[in-house]
């Protein structure tokens, strides 16, 4: 029996579990970064940051305070000015990530658009995400749903867990047909919808995922969760993918990321990779948000 490739398995479910992408050396030292940068954010020196109860950007910059009810995620691990950036640089521009970026979009390092590349950490009290789809509001029609799944997604979206991590849950298959009448009158944060699946990874695995499929995330407090949360797009997609990329807010540093712990070969796919971003952000201007709340 052939067994089905990264891609196969992408388009079917709408995502993809590659297992143990990580070394325990790198596992290690990543878990490591990952604590100092947040325990920055929740004692308030880091200023870009998801804090709750707010689901969606933009999030409030980060006063030299705590933030009062807590914060569900760090955001800029490349940013120049976040201590230990070096390593998240090597991993977002890893071949580990890299290789099956390019096996799902189809695609040579030449092709290769630098996103977005956050962490999505424990609660500071249990906060859930309402069922979504990244870049299609809740009041979109059937038609204008599947005007934008019937496109290519143009991006590979994924979630490196530093930690074993169950909190995304989805629909399989829902990224390439429009909400069912139960689904979209379901309750936004109903417990239980028909063939939803809870992913489950083990510390060291990515999941990749289209990131229109139906999905929702559920997050406790008392569960320690290091979850790094990125993406990578093609070329082709940069005005499709711009505002769900740009809502986030890299225009302002994403040119200063440094990239000199990388080697030869990776720091010459990742300058190509970051040009095209700025390019990005240069064509497209403002781009307002993708979804409120």
């Amino acid at each position: 029996m052939t067994v089905p490739s990264l891609l196969d398995r992408l388009n079917r479910d709408g995502f993809v579990v590659v297992s143990s992408i990580l070394t325990e050396d790198q596992l290690t030292k990543l878990r490591d970064a990952t604590q100092k940068a947040t325990a920055l954010a929740r004692a308030g020196k880091w200023p870009n940051v998801r804090t709750l109860p707010k689901q969606f950007p933009p999030w409030p910059t980060a006063t030299p305070e705590a933030p009062p009810q807590g914060i569900w995620g760090v955001q800029s691990m490349m940013h120049p000015d976040m201590p230990n950036s070096d390593i998240f640089v090597q991993t977002y521009f890893s071949d580990a990530v890299i290789e099956p970026t390019k096996q799902l979009l189809q695609c040579s390092d030449n092709d290769l658009v630098m996103e977005l590349f956050n962490l999505l950490v424990r609660p500071d009290q249990d906060f859930e995400l309402r069922w979504h789809r990244d870049d299609i509001p809740a009041t979109a029609t059937p038609e204008q749903e599947l005007d934008r799944l019937n496109k290519p997604a143009y991006s590979a979206q994924w979630n490196l867990a530093l930690y074993d991590d169950n909190s995304l849950i989805v629909v399989p298959g829902s990224h390439t047909r429009a909400r069912t009448d139960l689904e979209r009158n379901a309750d936004p944060y109903e417990k239980e919808i028909p063939n939803q699946l809870l992913v489950e990874l083990k510390a060291g695995d990515i999941v990749f995922y289209n990131n229109n499929i139906l999905h929702r995330g559920a997050y406790v407090a008392n569960k320690e969760r290091m979850t790094l949360h990125g993406s990578a797009g093609h070329v082709k997609g940069s005005s499709l993918r711009a505002r769900n990329v740009l809502q986030h807010g890299l225009k302002d540093w994403v040119d200063r990321v440094d990239l000199g712990a990388l080697g030869e070969r990776e720091r010459a796919r990742a300058k190509n990779m970051r040009r095209m971003l700025v390019e990005m952000g240069h064509e497209a201007g403002e781009v307002g948000y993708s979804l409120e709340g």
